[in-house]
């Protein structure tokens, strides 16, 4: 190489440069992609979580019972507190008359541990809702 003009060296360094500026191109767009590909799985084991999980939502009132949601229910937007089904059943033992979520059909979830659908929930005046 020490033979070759330098002008003929500098060209071709330009080359090697404006190669390697390709690659680091090419390597920031790829680590770009995997970093959505990763939030993206994040976000599905997040609302695969939510899915296979119950949340129990405390009662407003000082004389109503507290309700059970699935956990990616919209009535109740929180996202944290998610139980499992053994913590379910055990909720459900210490509060009897837990309500249930009609909305997201939480009944429907808990077939599959033998809970069955509780009877209808009583008004104040008697009547059903």
């Amino acid at each position: 190489m020490t033979g070759m003009p330098i002008s003929e060296r500098i060209e071709k360094q330009r080359a090697v440069l404006a190669w390697l500026e390709y690659q680091v191109a090419q390597t920031r767009k790829t680590i770009r992609a995997l970093k959505a590909e990763e939030k993206e799985q994040e976000r599905r084991r997040a609302v695969a979580r939510a899915e296979m999980s119950w949340k129990v939502m405390p009662s407003r009132a000082v004389e109503g019972q507290p309700m059970l949601h699935r956990g990616n229910c919209h009535i109740d937007p929180r996202q944290t507190g998610f139980l499992s089904s053994q913590e379910v059943i055990t909720a459900l033992r210490e509060f009897p008359a837990m309500e249930m979520c009609e909305i997201c059909n939480v009944i429907s979830s808990l077939g599959q541990f033998g809970i069955e659908k509780p009877p209808p929930r009583k008004l104040p005046g008697g009547g059903t809702p």
